[in-house]
């Protein structure tokens, strides 16, 4: 991943997928939640974006948001949010996975992975398809059988906005994000 490199478009959407360290199972505790939303909404106040969609899993969650025009800084954004989140989580009593000397060396705390995956989103065929595979990400991972289920989960949003069928998911095929598809 040496040449990775970020594409950073002004005022473009973006799908997100950012991981706990670990992979802990701690995201949608009924203690970390309220911590993860008020980071969320310090953020978004200090730097607005839109938070178009959003999907909590224990141990990751999926994010689609929407940038000002002439903005395109969300690796400060995500930098800050995972900052407030774990200062707060860890000064509540929150657990912290095991940190090895290397991430004590950078003053990494074993909350967060270090990095994201960001998707430039394209086009509305491409918005459709991360919003679908966002919403869709419960079921695939077996913690719950249907879409509507999931809890922490803004598909509930967009069905009260008329924008899904509330049994939409069941025994339909969902593409991911790259294209492929998958059941």
């Amino acid at each position: 991943m040496p040449n990775y490199r970020r594409w950073y478009v002004p005022g473009g959407t973006y799908f997100f997928t950012v991981v706990t360290h670990r992979r802990q199972p701690i995201l949608t505790s009924d203690f970390a939640r309220p911590i993860l939303n008020q980071s969320f909404r310090h953020e978004m106040t200090r730097a607005p974006f839109a938070l178009t969609a959003i999907v909590l899993l224990p141990d990751h969650l999926h994010a689609l948001w929407t940038l000002p025009d002439g903005d395109a800084d969300y690796s400060v954004r995500w930098k800050r949010i995972k900052e407030a989140f774990t200062r707060d989580y860890l000064a509540g009593g929150g657990p912290e996975a095991e940190v090895t000397p290397s991430r004590e060396r950078r003053q990494e705390r074993g909350v967060w992975q270090p990095r994201f995956w960001e998707h430039v989103v394209r086009d509305e065929d491409d918005f459709k398809r991360c919003l679908d595979y966002l919403h869709w990400n419960p079921v695939k991972h077996g913690l719950v059988q249907r879409v509507a289920d999931h809890p922490w989960s803004s598909f509930h949003r967009y069905v009260a906005l008329g924008e899904y069928d509330p049994e939409w998911g069941s025994g339909v095929e969902v593409r991911d994000v790259s294209g492929a598809e998958w059941e």
